[in-house]
């Protein structure tokens, strides 16, 4: 037990007041308020530098009790005006821990225990209205409502009122059985939480559990600190024991209170909400609980998610308080309402949005986080954000009406133009009502999330003629090129959503260190005229492997009198691509497809406002096109021929990896440098942050000479050293030394695997970003050097196998010139 004396007055010169949780938010403010005419005894885990007098105790401890009752005292006498008995253990986790029962239950009998030597006038006890069974809409509760507690918290203190009610000391007292605290800067956190989700725009702010006419009474903080005042006034005339229910008269319902903050921070007088069925909603519940220790940074931001599934089962509790008897006996009745609280609450929200988050203990959202950073007001941040989406809506509404025009055309397409497939024909019913719905919907801005949702349908128009074997070359062309259109109307025009507002309000567009933005429209348009080009040819050959057209155009590699088949028609007709469940060259235009569609969406700002969209634009095209090179290298070797076709397609695939390589780094670096600034990564990976600098770049400048424009497309990010040039036809060489040299068996298989890899290679050191890529090559020059002793190859076959090889670890060791730096990663250019 510590002492701390903050105040020296005059011995018994006034009454002596006793306040547990002294040191608390309200604890100190009613030290303040009884201080004038009290001598106020502060007790507590830690000093209350409010109360004249305090001690640290422990109510677990009956010892460190005693010994502050011991010095009370000997100091102050036995007498002892009231005391206000605070001091209490809270969560909101809902689960039973063992500080409910040693703090609020049994610290609240060591205490009586301590007292039982003094003349207490009144022992206060601050309760809450939470011990009371749940009311309806509609009915008041009082004093003689039933007691049946719903969860750890108010079960403590019913039992602590028990404690309080039975005690041998029979000392004077007044149970206070409190609403839910305000006050002008802060709230009690089911309130705190519900202006978050709204100021965050959450999608959780528009679904609720329960009934959404229930309410909870809230009271003002000062309210609070009358009503604890008029007791003491009052505490000779009280009853020997009494309890009041306090709490303002007038209660809000979840809607009321959804509708008034949503017009306090955005002129919103309709927030909508709507009631989710309670099994799906705890089901949610307890699954983001699951989940919350294995992924936490995507959940809640970082934070243990608020909405526990025990909430669920009290979201329809209605608690609206009779306050008659504390009105009649007290003369007490609060000034203040929440209606009107909830503006200075939410004033001080957009003054300091940081500091609100941080007296609430909510992990802030990113514009708020980043505030520093930024050097900006992240309210002004939000609301910038508000209007330029807005703005952007309206200017692109006609996207959503094209989207519901080809719902229409959905539905009624399978009759016109013959669907055979009863698959096809509900899919596109289902797909045609979906979008129809989803597209309706994303016309307010408020529900943007939809167009994720006609993005969805999209995709799966790509994929349903795949799946179900489209019958006829008519279902197959229409529905994927709607869903490409639906895809991109829904996620590639403005604005662009599921942008964090910070991302797209702050930051630079070119990444520190780097001299040019790896996002700009220059950087990508190569991507996607090559994605075009693999886009038409992987259709042409899905068509005939869905039975459309019955031959396929192959100049090089003809059929046979034995076999008719030229080479690409038996290299797609092949075991290898019958094993899959659908047309692999389907599979092909899909992925194709949705190349296209990731290299239109975003902007110049992408590598760091859409994370995600990046790796998948990498993944489509470094891993898928290293697949491609390995479907390739497998024709000759065990199918026997090529396909022209193929080969074109693959080589468009391999060229868009160099193009691709920079925005990968640029994005890796700056997910590396935000982790390092403590963001949480699964979040900015999804929705983007701002990042070091300030935003340089004049944009896109097309107003160029045709000749200009092609060179920034061709170079941006690549640069073509001869040496890695001439590797390439090297590569092609040994790819076909079956034809050029009449290489046989393992020794032309070695040829084409490593030729192929060769030029794989050397065309992707072609990016500056990768031109450590090409040390790789040394081990395939060496390779060279060795294959044809293997397999005993002929003179002429060891003298080439052996000049390639040398060529090519020659080659591979001059760098290039670098023409750009590339921040971080210069390191690993060398």
């Amino acid at each position: 037990m510590k002492k701390s004396t903050h105040k020296t007055p005059a011995k018994h010169s006034k009454p002596v007041l006793l306040i547990t949780g002294a040191s608390g938010g309200i604890g100190t403010k009613l030290c303040r308020a009884f201080s004038p005419d009290y001598t106020v005894v502060g007790l507590d885990v830690k000093p209350c530098h409010q109360a004249d007098i305090s001690y640290e105790i422990d109510l677990t401890s009956p010892q460190t009790l005693k010994n502050a009752f011991d010095t009370i005292k000997s100091e102050h006498g036995k007498t002892i005006a009231g005391v206000i008995h605070l001091a209490a253990f809270f969560d909101f986790t809902g689960e039973p821990n063992p500080l409910y029962q040693s703090v609020n239950v049994d610290g609240t009998k060591h205490l009586l225990d301590a007292l039982s030597d003094f003349t207490v006038d009144r022992f206060i006890y601050a309760s809450t209205m939470l011990v009371h069974d749940a009311g309806v809409p509609g009915e008041k509760i009082d004093e003689t409502a039933p007691i049946n507690p719903g969860w750890a918290y108010p079960k403590s203190k019913a039992k602590a009122e028990d404690i309080i009610t039975n005690h041998p000391a029979h000392i004077p007292y007044t149970i206070l059985r409190l609403a839910g605290v305000y006050n002008d800067e802060k709230a009690v956190p089911t309130l705190s939480q519900q202006i978050a989700r709204i100021y965050e725009r959450d999608i959780k702010s528009h679904l609720y559990a329960g009934d959404i006419m229930a309410g909870q009474a809230f009271l003002h903080e000062q309210d609070m600190i009358d009503l604890f005042v008029h007791v003491m006034e009052n505490r000779h005339e009280l009853p020997t024991h009494n309890v009041f229910l306090a709490g303002e008269e007038n209660v809000m319902n979840y809607q009321e209170l959804q509708n008034r903050i949503g017009a306090l921070i955005f002129g919103e007088k309709q927030w909508d909400t709507y009631v989710l069925p309670e099994m799906i909603a705890k089901a949610g519940a307890i699954m983001e609980d699951k989940l919350e220790p294995i992924i936490p940074d995507a959940i809640d931001k970082g934070e243990k998610p608020f909405i526990k599934p025990f909430m669920i089962d009290l979201a329809s509790d209605h608690y609206d308080v009779d306050i008659t008897a504390a009105k009649h006996t007290l003369g007490w009745h609060p000034r203040h309402d929440v209606y009107h609280g909830l503006e200075a609450l939410i004033s001080s929200l957009k003054q300091d949005p940081a500091a609100w988050y941080k007296r609430h203990a909510i992990t802030p959202p990113d514009f708020v986080a980043s505030a520093d950073e930024t050097q900006q007001n992240p309210h002004d941040i939000r609301e910038k954000h508000e209007a330029f989406y807005r703005h952007a809506h309206r200017q692109h509404i006609w996207a959503p009406f094209l989207t519901m025009g080809l719902s229409l055309w959905l539905l009624s397409a399978p009759f016109i133009l013959g669907y055979e497939s009863q698959a096809m024909i509900i899919s596109n019913m289902i797909s045609g009502v979906a979008l129809a719905i989803s597209a309706s919907l994303s016309l307010s801005p408020k529900y943007r999330i939809m167009r994720w949702v006609s993005g969805f349908v999209g995709l799966w128009l790509l994929a349903a003629p795949l799946i179900f074997w489209a019958p006829t070359a008519a279902a197959y062309l229409n529905d994927t090129l709607v869903g490409m259109i639906v895809m991109a109307l829904a996620l590639c025009v403005r604005p662009t959503p599921g942008i964090a507002p910070v991302a797209e309000q702050t930051g630079p567009t070119i990444p520190p260190g780097w001299e040019f933005s790896p996002s700009n429209w220059f950087q990508r348009m190569p991507i996607i005229i090559l994605a075009f080009i693999g886009f038409f040819i992987s259709r042409y050959l899905c068509a005939y492997q869905l039975g459309h057209i019955d031959t396929v155009w192959d100049p090089f590699f003809t059929g046979s009198l034995n076999d008719p088949q030229n080479g690409t028609e038996e290299i797609i007709t092949s075991y290898v691509s019958e094993a899959w469940p659908v047309p692999d060259a389907g599979l092909g235009a899909m992925t194709y497809a949705l190349e296209i569609l990731t290299g239109i969406m975003g902007s110049a700002k992408r590598w760091r406002t859409m994370p995600w969209l990046v790796m998948l634009f990498g993944v489509m095209i470094v891993p898928l096109g290293a697949i491609s090179i390995f479907f390739i290298i497998i024709q000759p070797i065990l199918l026997g021929t090529w396909c022209t076709l193929c080969l074109i397609a693959a080589a468009a695939m391999l060229l868009q990896i160099p193009y691709s390589l920079d925005e990968l780094v640029a994005t890796s670096e700056f997910l590396y440098r935000r982790v390092k600034k403590g963001r949480p990564l699964l979040r900015i990976f999804f929705m983007g942050d701002t990042d070091e600098g300030h935003d340089t770049w004049q944009g896109d400048n097309f107003e160029r000479r045709p000749l200009i424009i092609m060179k920034d497309m061709v170079t941006g990010g690549v640069s073509y050293p001869w040496t890695l040039l001439a590797c390439i036809p090297i590569g092609v060489w040994l790819m076909f030394t079956r034809l050029t040299m009449g290489a046989e068996g393992g020794m032309a298989n070695a040829d084409h695997l490593i030729g192929a890899l060769v030029v794989t290679i050397a065309v992707t050191a072609m990016a500056e970003s990768g031109r450590a890529c090409r040390f790789l090559l040394i081990p395939l020059g060496a390779a060279l050097l060795i294959t044809p002793f293997v397999y005993g190859a002929g003179i002429t076959a060891v003298i080439t196998s052996l000049l390639c090889g040398a060529l090519i670890i020659g080659l591979a060791i001059p760098r290039g010139h670098i023409h750009n730096n590339y921040g971080l990663w210069n390191k690993a250019i060398f």
